[in-house]
């Protein structure tokens, strides 16, 4: 059992603080928060030791997890990487590029892995349909959410938005040709929403919106790739595959067939994917575990992350110079 720390025992902290104790993959030692009187009552509470300083704590493991606001990031990974401690990091990796490039060569310096929690990569609706998913020509995705003020420290493209870029990242094997985008802030000091438009070399368009002040909470992607349309509700954990293949002479009766100008002809299959119910949290912090054991590369690596974090920024940037 591979011994661990939190940082972080805010909303998600306590749930990372369960897992983590329920995990046969590793031995909770404690946590540290700054807050040290909301930290005393989550220790009273809930039965978890106490560290006064994030050193003490990093001493007594050997695995690291990060829950802590995104502006901290760096400093808490830094101190972990550095005394030589695996690190998993809630996303987004950090605030910056530049910091997470320099995590990625302290790790690298140290013979360390690190793993970034972008957790739709472990919902089970994806998990269902990504071997479906083969070179897409164009995806559009919807990230809807009521207001909540935690994530409100950063824009909504590095709040919401950032989960879509990663997994759309995983899936076109292509390099960004251009982005444009939009934001706007409404109740925070950043956009609160925001659309983007990502054209890759070739030729993949995706169209994603984010929106952290929605009437109601979406959380759905499309994927349109030749002959087939792939859907994913990552919030109700469902997906939908259609497929068309060309059509053989005799015809169903009952079979849908779609005929173009050309008079080309598909038969149109409908498949719902068997969605094996998990808990995403669990199952990353896990594959964390077997990465480390089995001294191979995280699922969404420090530099996947950092990846992710970079499309962010650009989008932001666009945000900009649109608004000069």
């Amino acid at each position: 059992m591979l011994k661990v720390g939190v940082f972080g025992a805010g909303h998600l902290g306590k749930i990372h603080l369960k897992l983590l104790k329920q995990s046969p993959e590793y031995h909770l030692v404690g946590f540290y928060d700054a807050d040290f009187e909301s930290a005393k009552k989550v220790a009273k509470e809930f039965g978890y030791t106490f560290f006064d300083t994030m050193a003490t704590l990093t001493e007594a493991v050997d695995v690291v997890v990060i829950v802590t606001p995104t502006l901290s990031h760096f400093d808490c990974a830094q101190l972990a990487l550095e005394k030589g401690r695996h690190v998993f990091i809630e996303k987004p990796i950090t605030n910056t590029i530049e910091e997470a490039l320099e995590l990625i060569a302290i790790a690298e310096k140290h013979r360390v892995k690190g793993q970034v929690g972008h957790v739709e990569r472990f919902n089970p609706a994806f998990l269902a349909s990504k071997d479906f998913i083969n070179n897409p020509m164009f995806i559009e995705t919807h990230r809807l959410a009521e207001f909540n003020t935690r994530g409100t420290d950063v824009p909504v493209v590095l709040d919401l938005m950032i989960h879509d870029l990663d997994i759309i990242l995983s899936v076109v094997k292509s390099k960004v040709k251009n982005i444009t985008a939009s934001g706007v802030a409404v109740i925070s000091e950043t956009p609160d929403i925001a659309n983007a438009r990502i054209e890759f070399e070739n030729g993949c368009v995706a169209n994603l919106t984010a929106s952290r002040i929605s009437m109601k909470n979406m959380r759905k992607s499309r994927f349109f790739q030749k002959d087939a349309y792939i859907s994913i509700d990552f919030l109700t954990k469902q997906a939908e595959i259609v497929r068309m293949k060309d059509v053989f002479n005799p015809i169903d009766e009952y079979a849908m067939v779609l005929q173009n100008a050309e008079g080309m002809m598909k038969q149109i299959y409908f498949e719902n994917p068997v969605v094996n119910s998990n808990n995403a949290i669990l199952d990353e912090l896990e594959s964390f575990a077997k990465a480390i054991n089995q001294n191979s590369t995280p699922i969404v690596s420090l530099q996947q992350g950092a990846e992710a974090l970079k499309l962010a920024h650009q989008i932001i940037h666009s945000f900009k110079k649109n608004n000069l």
